[in-house]
């Protein structure tokens, strides 16, 4: 029996894929007829997955007018179909991959990008446990001003940051019940919330698993979740690394170990230093850190979070148990050695995060070279080579480096490079509320 036959109230599906923003792009099929998507029947023109963030072509890409803008064949990933609770009407996702038409993964795809750096892992007998910290707001976007929504029941506004405040929690105790509950009906393994240094801001962990696709899968259904259901709440919720200029940014801080064949991580040699294996995919991280700075901030606004004394690392550097660095070892049992890789922001799109990430250790591992000796103290006040500081700067490494070039399809490179370039062109002419507008809850 099929997913649907066991759900017979979903009414309609939509067959959709990450594009390079993260944005879903797809169809709305009526259920009756989705075993044809099932079956990997949809197509799509192959440029949909490289659009700006207005959803718009790109000037002269070779996937549009050069090419005839060809479909590409859309095959349901492993995933399978996935309830979409913030929706009025029962209806459910059906994630999908693009293929061309011979049958080859598209270059561009940022879930084949994920993919290709697990196989690398696999190649060398080894296996990502990967877990993610999202941040995010709650807003009220309904005046000509971003907002802290009013509390239900009191209608009043509750400025302060709150750090760690379980009364911040519970006056959103509908919300959350709802998020939770949409996360234990789409698989998503949401584990405890807090509430962050922001006003109305929150931080909710997902829970380490040995699957990186299901973990960036989880990361980006998480996105679609929260922001849907705030707008069903009569809010708004922002993944935007930067939605208020003097408050705390939004991050999607990625902690992740190697585990060989027999169940052991290799990160692990039972002392507080760690491995050798973990020095070498700390090195891989810190060397890739000034090419895929564009995919930690890959929007304009995002560039507003990477400053000095703003929970946000902008030195390339690694500690032991340290907040202040790009690259953290916590600390706790030698067994559970891991990395925190602390630069994303929170508007990344999860598949090339973790491809960037693991992709950059895996490079640290073939490269086996050690790492500059670790900090201590603060990062902001020590002189650091930079992670790029501004958009402009950090496409031009992306295009150029070499470390990029080891973990990303040359085709998705060039596809990234000219998104960024025309949404920087096109963002230039825009007021501040004209930039809130499209991408307080759209990253």
């Amino acid at each position: 029996m099929s997913w649907l036959d066991e759900n017979p109230q979903i009414q309609n599906i939509r067959a959709a894929t990450p594009d390079l923003n993260g944005q879903a792009r797809g169809k709305r099929i009526p259920a009756r007829f989705a075993s044809k998507a099932e079956g990997g029947a949809v197509r799509l023109p192959l440029s949909a997955l490289n659009l700006d963030m207005w959803g718009e072509d790109i000037d002269n890409s070779p996937l549009v007018f050069e090419s005839g803008d060809p479909d590409g064949i859309m095959k349901p990933t492993e995933r399978g179909f996935v309830p979409m609770p913030w929706l009025t009407t029962p209806a459910a996702l059906l994630p999908l991959c693009a293929y061309h038409e011979d049958g080859a993964p598209f270059g561009g795809d940022p879930r084949h990008a994920l993919a290709n750096v697990v196989r690398r892992l696999e190649s060398r007998g080894l296996t990502a446990v990967v877990a993610t910290e999202l941040e995010f707001y709650l807003a009220d976007d309904s005046g000509s001003e971003l907002q802290v929504p009013p509390s239900p029941g009191t209608s009043k506004r509750r400025l302060g940051s709150e750090i760690l405040s379980l009364k911040a929690l519970d006056i959103w105790d509908a919300f959350f019940t709802d998020l939770y509950d949409g996360c234990a009906a789409m698989d998503i393994p949401a584990d405890s919330a807090i509430s962050e240094a922001g006003p109305g801001q929150f931080e909710i962990n997902l829970m380490h698993q040995s699957d990186p696709l299901k973990a960036a899968d989880d990361a980006w259904f998480f996105k679609l979740l929260v922001t849907g259901l705030a707008r069903k709440h009569g809010f708004a919720a922002s993944f935007m690394a930067k939605p208020y200029p003097h408050a705390s940014g939004n991050g999607m801080h990625t902690h992740f170990s190697l585990v060989d064949g027999e169940g052991r991580n290799i990160f692990d040699d039972g002392t507080e230093r760690g491995s050798d294996a973990l020095l070498h995919a700390i090195a891989g991280c810190l060397k890739a850190l000034p090419g895929c700075g564009l995919v930690f901030a890959p929007h304009g606004p995002s560039y507003e979070r990477m400053v000095p004394d703003a929970h946000a690392p902008t030195g390339i550097c690694w500690a032991y148990e340290n907040r202040t660095a790009a690259i953290r070892v916590p600390g706790g049992s030698p067994k559970a050695r891991r990395i925190e890789h602390r630069v994303a922001g929170g508007d990344v799109n999860p598949y090339l995060s973790l491809a960037a990430i693991l992709g950059a250790a895996v490079n640290g591992l073939e490269d086996a070279v050690d790492p500059v000796a670790p900090i201590t103290g603060n990062a902001y006040d020590i002189a650091l080579p930079q992670i790029p500081a501004d958009w402009d700067s950090a496409i031009g490494a992306f295009e150029s480096d070499h470390c990029v070039k080891r973990i990303f399809p040359d085709e998705l490179v060039r596809n990234m490079v000219m998104t960024k370039r025309q949404e920087m062109r096109k963002l230039a002419d825009l007021e501040r509320s004209e930039i809130l507008a499209l991408y307080l809850d759209s990253v």
